[in-house]
């Protein structure tokens, strides 16, 4: 379990809060929010600082501007759709740094909130004044400047070294806030201090993308339970034809490997022992559902079959904790959505039903469960993407590493 500095640990009353937020959110081609599930996260932790009278400062990368301004990749679009949403009327700054910038800050009153420019409009955000990858301390600073506190509340970002996420730890105290500390919970309360027994299921196309994430977990669940392409390489591991399935026939040692230490950790490997094989990738290709060894040169394995679904369904039953990364076939395309789709919702009623802790994130997971129907049924969704697998991989996140007591 991470012991951390939390946002309520310190008192903010009157204080300058800086605030990293993850505002990269998408947009049509007309800049329109499409969606604003990140807007709606940073809610708890600026109402709450409003509640404390503290002066709020909001910073964000968007896109890829690579340290020029670019027209299409402001902040300034956020303005409306956020002042909206706080009920209060968000002020802007044209930058993230100088004296303009300073000077905003020095006006703010308690319980404003002033949003700034793009912090990748500047290269010191993601490269040192020698150009290589990091971030300019220089410009770490002269983010920290005519603030107080300093409060990480963006995940999808701990991943990274940069400026804005760790390099202003260094000039400011650090706290997490409650959007980032309900992620460091939850995701902990599975993988860390799980009700047992635990178990995962992971997904996806390719086993190369995951080797980290299945290697770790092994040692930490009591069943792990294989699916979409990555399965086909684990099957063809195994000895079995998957025909013309996706399928990373040169890693079929490393598959073996990781059967050999979920074997040593005593963790249960659950493969497919049927399943839907296809004529083409395409919706409602014809399909039949066939065993491990009846798959034809010419067919594609899209999705489990039936009676693998029925044993991943047997074996949520059996757990207390359900760690959830990616789908269990082409969801994208009907009708080879149905493995995931059963699961997700049956996770979803266990959860309300028996009090499952079920806990997802990464790739195109959130896409798969809402498409199930079944994300509000979830006890967590992770949004973070790459900073939830490298979570799980065991790797150490920099702005958390920054957080810790």
């Amino acid at each position: 379990m991470v012991d951390f500095r939390r946002l309520e640990d310190v008192n903010v009353s009157g204080k300058t809060v800086l605030i990293r937020v993850d505002f990269n959110v998408p947009c049509n081609e007309d800049g329109k929010i499409t969606d604003d599930t990140r807007l709606k996260a940073s809610l708890p932790t600026i109402k709450y600082l409003q509640k404390q009278r503290a002066k709020i400062v909001l910073m964000s990368h968007f896109g890829r501007p690579n340290g020029q301004r670019e027209s299409g990749a402001s902040l300034m679009k956020i303005i409306a759709p956020l002042s909206k949403l706080v009920e209060t009327s968000v002020k802007f700054a044209p930058d993230c740094i100088g004296e303009a910038t300073q000077k905003a800050i020095a006006k703010l009153k308690p319980r404003e909130v002033l949003l700034l420019e793009n912090t990748r409009f500047h290269m010191g955000e993601t490269k040192t004044s020698g150009g290589e990858n990091g971030y300019d301390p220089d410009f770490a600073k002269a983010l920290a400047t005519g603030s107080d506190i300093y409060v990480h509340d963006a995940f999808s970002v701990t991943h990274r070294a940069q400026a804005s996420t760790t390099g202003i730890a260094k000039f400011l105290p650090a706290y997490a806030g409650l959007a980032l500390e309900r992620e460091l919970d939850h995701i902990s309360q599975a993988l860390d201090i799980p009700k047992r027994p635990v178990m995962a299921l992971v997904g996806g196309a390719k086993v190369s993308t995951k080797i980290d994430l299945l290697k770790n977990l092994v040692g930490k669940l009591d069943r792990l339970a294989i699916g979409g392409g990555m399965a086909n390489t684990f099957l063809a591991a195994l000895g079995h034809d998957v025909g013309g399935s996706l399928c990373e026939h040169d890693l079929k040692d490393k598959a073996l490997d990781i059967m050999q230490a979920a074997k040593t950790a005593k963790c249960e490997i659950i493969l497919p022992i049927d399943v839907i094989a296809a004529e083409g990738f395409a919706a409602h290709a014809p399909h039949r559902v066939c065993g491990l060894d009846d798959v034809k040169p010419d067919e594609m394995i899209l999705d489990a079959g039936p009676d693998t679904v029925t044993a991943i369904l047997d074996a949520i039953d059996l757990s207390q904790t359900l760690i959830w990364n990616g789908p269990l076939g082409t969801f994208e395309l009907q009708p080879f959505d149905t493995a995931t789709v059963e699961a997700a919702k049956y996770a979803a009623k266990r959860v309300k039903n028996n009090g499952l802790i079920a806990v997802a994130g990464g790739g195109d997971t959130v896409a798969a469960l809402k498409h199930a129907g079944a994300a509000d049924g979830f006890t967590f969704i992770s949004t973070a993407g790459s900073a939830f697998l490298e979570w799980m991989e065991g790797k150490s996140l920099p702005g958390v590493e920054i957080l810790k007591k």
